[in-house]
């Protein structure tokens, strides 16, 4: 993007952005279309007069969240010549999204930068919180060595490390810590 547009955005597009806060309160990846009709925002300013300037037509995001609060997130656009995003674009961006969140969680400076003081979670390495934090999304031993292409022991190797770090016994011990943190 046009770095002027970008500080256009700063500046006023911000402030009448019809699709940021549905697409973050979703809390997955997805696309824009979800939230917004194509037809739609077309039809604002927003995309009229931001969005159109960079060719951009077609988005998908994706959010990370640790702790329960955004720290950043991913904005893929193409033009409009281009098809829309499809399921295939949400399952990669799920796939990276564990590795996207660890990645901005040790730019932060390791957990402790982006959850609570005192909590127990700050304890787990980034790899366990990566793990911690999909066990609270309810993910399966198999789905969390999916997406992040280990075998499901070394998924419940983790899992037993997260639960004596954080002194719980069960997945749902796991997931209430998040959801307070």
């Amino acid at each position: 993007m046009d770095p002027a547009n970008i500080a256009a955005y700063d500046r006023y597009f911000q402030q009448c952005d019809p699709i940021t806060l549905k697409l973050q309160a979703r809390r997955e990846a997805t696309l824009v279309t979800q939230v917004m009709p194509q037809r739609d925002l077309m039809r604002t300013e927003f995309f009229n007069d931001f969005l159109a300037r960079d060719g951009l037509h077609w988005g998908v995001n994706a959010y990370s969240f640790a702790g329960g609060r955004n720290i950043g997130d991913i904005r893929i656009w193409r033009g409009r010549r281009r098809e829309n995003f499809d399921g295939r674009t949400l399952e990669l961006l799920r796939l990276i999204e564990p590795a996207f969140t660890g990645a901005l969680v040790r730019a932060a400076g390791g957990a402790a930068a982006v959850v609570v003081d005192g909590s127990p979670i700050l304890k787990l390495s980034v790899r366990e919180f990566e793990i911690a934090r999909m066990i609270s999304d309810d993910l399966s031993d198999k789905e969390i060595a999916h997406r992040l292409q280990v075998e499901v022991s070394t998924v419940r190797t983790h899992i037993e490390r997260i639960f004596a770090k954080l002194g719980v016994r069960r997945r749902s011990g796991v997931a209430s810590l998040f959801a307070r943190h």
